[in-house]
């Protein structure tokens, strides 16, 4: 501190002022630990210094569960300092210089290292001045815990089939937390080479983004593996893991390394995985036209996992249910859940990691399009999956957030690690691959496919914004105009900006940013007088209505460039027309009988028709249903109780819809329908609604009584059939249906008795242990079993069944095991609480859980994480009373330090306003619809 204070008072500040302050270290109020001023008053690090290459050396002791490093980071400075300004959390640095461009010390002395943990950075002062244009490398030792949560440089563990406990050390730095590991310029667009060297014991291997170049035995029995230099890459996709995991590789057909790594006793589980990702990849190669860049890909399977996976380059990480697939227990729901997880950091090595957003605001550039590119991956590679059966139920998820008035845009500005963190949403990832998809539709796959391929060649290896890409899917330059540094600028092609669509000029780009810069989705209502078709748009919304005052402010401004589609009883080929303006008028060539808008749901946009119009569909269902897609079938039912939450349509209305699925073949529109009466179910159960919560029951019994009595309790049939059984037989159990509860109590005792060695229907396994966990003696036995030597995927079913218990002390223990995180691990825990919460006899349990261990589980997961908002969302989605939403306020207010920087409380507690709204709205028409059925 002395020689600090010597600097201090001696020297006068050369400090570089870029745009983004024009602070000194003198005029600064922000205050560093050890009590002098920080010179860097913003949470964006400068642009004066740019990383160049990282010299890496990380050793973790999986005994004392700490590890040390050092870092040799290249700098290029781009305007004179003495300050170097980057991200360090939770790190001791032990020693900092700066080394001239031979790496000879400048300093005879360790550099003063100052930290202002409120940002997570750290400043190091160099009395002499950093000279523009010249090469430097800032060389920093540093050590810390290995951490106990999912991010940074983080401790995991596993059981051995002999019950011993082994520690591996494994990395996940997205979006912030590489800073956690070493210190680095912790932002996407630093984007730098990585030489990484790991120290390691006998017994373990390392893993990192780029193959082992070589490995040397080191004085003191130890290993050092060191990696070949990585492409230049940003620093959330860095990675390093400690281990003693075994693997299965194989070629890919362009040379590619490919291998799948997991915990010894579960290495049979991951031959399915490596063939996906093998198919997968090549698949890629080909769409994107541009090769794969790294010599290996490693897929590696971690016990304690907070996300699904994660697309670091060269070594993705997963957790256990998203890469492993058992043939003896894993359903086809897991297998396709696995395809697409695959699919999905497959895609990023080209989307994210080749190009990368500039700022985390478009991180939809990722995500949307890895979700986007799991259907298109996963169609082309493994069809009889029949992916595309789930894209609608993607777009419903994101309509279901979008049509509330706290949604977001997709590209919208974050600062802090919470907001970033919490980026990483419904809108990102569903809407993203909806607009997407829509876009898609829109170009043609050729176009689609052609654009992508010049964006990810114009900004490969750097760093795009959101009208890059549309820059590159208006720009129809042909592969031959592409000049020799990949940019085309050929006059002679098409007009740059615009498609001709069906006659009429778009401007592509205006017309997308429609769909990314502003929040909502459209609601188009259609009136049909004779043979004209009178189209008007609004922003729909769920919870206020045109009555309301809020109602015009929340309209104002919004306008989409909508490219509708339309099918009519006259058409054998879709027509279209791209709506820019509130309100417009079509024309048809002849008299129709009925017109269907957003043909196959291509398009993210709620339709509205007139009453006749409704009234003409819902007979249209009835006598001839199969005029119209099962994607129009499924996307009718969708619109229909989307417009009866906003109060546009009666709920009888919908109801009336949906009577003709009696006579539905397929799975799709048939579980929508299905869908909306169990979650009507399951708020009027929470209301203690008894007349209409039995008479509910009794309507889907009787009425759905068929379809569920055909159903097998076996593993045949296609995909689709499989789903649907899973689906139905779950639902027939849970609502007390006899027969379903025989068999299910049958194949459970039968199950028992062998002591849990014969192998069950894998589709209808979770509904079994559901059945059987209602009795006291049967939920004893499935914890006691949890656990022993299963995979991920049936402890999920087991803890799913455990969470069914109608005894709401048994639901309390198992919320206490897994905050514990012995027995269930802590991974689990945010969708243990979820689950326990849907259960009725669980509702208010799992809320009053969360409330009392709120700090708790925030430490543990992280304020704006998945699991944080999947635990808030989760538990509160039911609430239906404002009682509850009185609670609910009442408890993010108590917390509002951190509740504040949360988006999600917001749509916790719009969720809650429009079930209420539901209930009055609809409870009367409910119960008139019921009894005059059932009469």
């Amino acid at each position: 501190l002395q020689f600090m204070l010597f600097i201090f008072s001696n020297i006068t500040f050369y400090t570089c002022l870029p745009s983004e302050s024009s602070s000194t270290a003198t005029e600064n109020t922000h205050v560093a630990t050890n009590g002098l001023p920080f010179p860097w008053s913003k949470l964006r690090l400068p642009n004066y210094i740019i990383p160049v290459h990282y010299h890496l050396l990380i050793h973790p002791n999986l005994t004392t569960l700490r590890f040390n490093g050092s870092v040799k980071i290249e700098i290029d400075v781009k305007n004179n300092t003495n300050w170097v300004v980057l991200h360090s959390k939770n790190l001791e640095i032990t020693a900092a210089t700066v080394l001239d461009e031979s790496e000879a010390n400048l300093f005879d002395k360790a550099l003063p290292v100052l930290d202002y943990p409120p940002h997570e950075q750290i400043a190091i002062f160099s009395p002499t001045i950093l000279t523009s244009g010249e090469k430097y490398f800032l060389y920093l030792e540093f050590s810390a815990s290995l951490n106990d949560g999912f991010f940074g440089f983080y401790k995991s563990s596993y059981k051995t089939t002999e019950g011993q406990t082994r520690v591996l050390a494994s990395t996940h730095f997205e979006p912030t937390s590489a800073r956690m590991a070493f210190p680095c310029f912790d932002e996407p667009n630093f984007k730098a080479n990585y030489s990484v060297r790991i120290r390691r014991g006998p017994s373990h291997i390392a893993l990192s983004n780029m193959p082992i170049e070589h490995t040397v035995e080191l004085d003191n029995g130890l290993f050092e593996d060191r990696f070949e230099a990585s492409v230049q890459m940003s620093t959330y996709l860095v990675a390093f893991i400690v281990c003693d995991f075994k693997s299965v590789s194989k070629r890919t057909v362009t040379g590619i390394d490919v291998s799948i790594y997991a915990v010894p006793h579960k290495w049979h589980q991951t031959h399915y995985a490596l063939e996906a990702a093998v198919k997968l990849l090549e698949f890629y190669e080909t769409y994107f036209n541009i090769y794969y860049p790294l010599p290996k890909l490693d897929l590696i399977a971690i016990p304690d996992f907070q996300s699904g996976a994660m697309e670091n380059w060269g070594l993705t990480t997963y957790r256990e249910t998203s890469l492993l697939y058992d043939p003896d227990v894993s359903s086809t729901s897991d297998k396709l859940w696995v395809t697409m997880v695959i699919g999905h950091e497959l895609a990023h090595q080209w989307f994210g990691n080749l190009v990368t957003m500039e700022w985390w605001n478009d991180i939809w550039l990722n995500e949307g399009f890895a979700r986007y590119m799991e259907f298109v991956s996963v169609e082309a590679t493994y069809p009889q999956l029949k992916v595309e059966d789930y894209l609608l139920d993607t777009c419903f998820a994101a309509i279901g957030r979008d049509s509330l008035n706290s949604s977001r845009a997709i590209s919208c500005s974050v600062e802090n690690p919470t907001q970033i963190k919490e980026m990483f949403d419904t809108v990102s990832y569903d809407k993203g691959a909806c607009i997407l998809h829509m876009l898609r539709h829109f170009l043609t796959d050729d176009v689609f496919q052609s654009g992508i391929v010049r964006y990810l060649r114009k900004f490969k290896y750097r760093n795009a914004k959101n009208e890059d890409l549309w820059d590159s899917l208006v720009n129809t330059c042909s592969e031959e105009d592409f000049t020799s540094g990949q940019y085309c600028y050929s006059d002679t092609q098409a007009t740059k900006n615009a498609y001709r669509f069906v006659g009429e000029h778009i401007d592509l780009k205006k017309m997308m940013c429609t769909w990314t810069l502003q929040k909502g989705i459209p609601l188009v209502t259609v009136k049909r007088q004779g043979t004209k078709l009178y189209i008007e748009q609004e922003r729909f919304l769920k919870t206020v209505q045109p009555s309301d005052p809020l109602w015009q402010s929340m309209q104002t401004g919004y306008l989409w460039h909508i490219p509708l589609t339309y099918k009519t009883s006259h058409s054998n080929n879709e027509m279209r027309h791209i709506l820019q303006i509130k309100s417009d008028v079509l024309v048809l060539d002849e008299d129709v009988d009925w017109v269907k808008f957003n043909t196959d749901m291509n398009g993210y946009y709620i339709i509205h028709y007139d009453a006749e119009g409704w009234n003409v569909l819902i007979e249209l269902l009835k006598v001839n249903h199969s005029a119209v897609s099962f994607k129009d079938r499924a996307n009718l039912i969708h619109n229909a109780f989307q417009l009866v939450t906003a109060g546009r349509l009666t709920l009888d209305q919908a109801l009336d819809l949906i009577t003709y699925l009696k006579s539905e073949t397929h799975n799709v529109p048939l579980l929508q329908g299905l869908g909306y009466l169990e979650s009507f179910y399951k708020m009027i159960e929470k209301r203690n609604i008894a007349d209409i919560t039995q008479n509910l029951k009794t309507y889907i019994l009787q009425y759905f009584r068929d379809v569920i009595d055909k159903q097998t309790w076996s593993n045949e049939g296609t995909v689709s059939d499989r789903r649907l059984r899973s689906e139905l037989l779950s639902l027939a159990c849970d609502l007390g249906y006899t027969p379903c509860l025989e068999k299910a109590k049958h194949f459970y005792q039968t199950w028992v008795t062998s002591n849990g060695t014969i192998s069950l229907p894998s589709d209808v396994t979770e509904t079994i242990y559901m059945v059987g966990a209602q009795d006291e003696n049967g939920w004893q036995y499935l914890l006691e079993k949890y656990g022993v030597s299963m995979s991920e995927a049936e402890k999920c079913k087991f803890l799913a069944a455990l969470a069914s218990s109608k005894d709401s002390s048994k639901l309390l223990r198992l919320l206490e095991l897994g905050m514990e995180g012995s027995v269930i691990r802590t991974q689990d825990l945010s969708t243990l609480i979820y689950t326990v919460a849907r259960n009725p006899a669980g509702h208010f349990l799992a809320w009053n859980f969360v409330k009392k261990n709120w700090n708790k589980l925030v430490e543990k997961f992280q304020l704006g994480s998945f699991s944080m908002r999947n635990i808030i969302i989760g538990t509160t989605a039911q609430f239906s009373s404002k009682e509850e939403l009185a609670n609910i306020k009442d408890f993010f207010d108590s917390v509002k330090d951190q509740s504040s920087q949360l988006r999600v409380t917001q749509v916790a507690v719009e969720n809650v306003e429009k079930n209420i709204l539901w209930l009055e709205r609809n409870l009367e028409t409910l119960r008139m619809w019921l009894q005059q059925r059932l009469n």
